[in-house]
């Protein structure tokens, strides 16, 4: 499951556009990035990974759908990835029952 989530999400980086990044400052201090993305988008972090010295995070808006990548580098910076539309949590299947 968990690489089945790593490999859609690794797709969905690489695939989708993302419009509001290019309107917005697409890199800028972690802190001025979450806010923006609170007061604008109303979004909050939903999940959390850790790579190479970075960390990544999905934020969303349940009421609006909306939902934002970011990537935060060793030296504070955070930057937009992708953004999109029709954001949905979904339930882990059962051990033993798929995904």
């Amino acid at each position: 499951m968990k690489e089945f989530f790593a490999v859609t999400l690794c797709l969905g980086v690489l695939i989708a556009g993302s419009v509001r990044a290019q309107t917005m400052q697409s890199c800028g201090p972690r802190a001025a990035v979450l806010e923006q993305l609170q007061t604008k988008y109303g979004e909050t972090r939903r999940a959390i990974g850790l790579g190479a010295n970075s960390v990544m995070e999905v934020h969303a808006n349940d009421q609006t759908g909306s939902w934002t990548i970011t990537v935060t580098n060793a030296d504070g910076v955070t930057c937009l990835v992708s953004s999109g539309q029709a954001f949905e949590t979904m339930a882990a299947a059962l051990p033993g029952q798929g995904a």
